[in-house]
């Protein structure tokens, strides 16, 4: 009976005294995005059209990563993360990306706080921009 009780006690501290390592990750689904380009001589053209997606969006920062689950998996890994930006209308979370080609890139995530706290996600590039519609899951 001893014996049993000290594999129980034992048991139980192995339980208790082992932690899991959680992954700070938060999840979002985008419902529509845009792209703007620029044109020919370097200017900046107009929005597209905003087609509406249903994607699944994750930042990990454990991982450094960010990914959009599109058609084509677009991977963002992260090389540095900027402070955090507010002002009266948004707040701005920033970060310096290499995606999965290879070419450098800006993130943001963007809550517009006189739009009922709207979330978006713009991916910047040299060439163009393409922004999603993001909401937390």
């Amino acid at each position: 009976m001893i014996y049993f009780i000290r594999i129980l006690f034992i048991l139980f501290c192995l339980n208790f005294g082992h932690q899991k390592a959680h992954s700070q990750s938060y999840r979002f689904k985008a419902s529509g995005f845009s792209v703007l380009e620029k044109n020919e001589r370097g200017k900046w053209g107009e929005w597209s059209n905003l087609d509406l997606v249903n994607l699944s969006v994750v930042l990990d920062t454990d991982k450094h990563r960010i990914v959009v689950y599109s058609q084509e998996l677009q991977l963002f890994n992260i090389l540095d993360y900027i402070e955090r930006e507010e002002n009266d209308t948004d707040i701005v979370y920033s970060f310096i990306c290499k995606d999965n080609d290879g070419r450098d890139c800006k993130l943001s995530i963007i809550t517009r706080k006189k739009q009922d706290y709207r979330k978006q996600l713009y991916i910047n590039y040299s060439d163009h921009i393409i922004v999603y519609n993001i909401f937390m899951v």
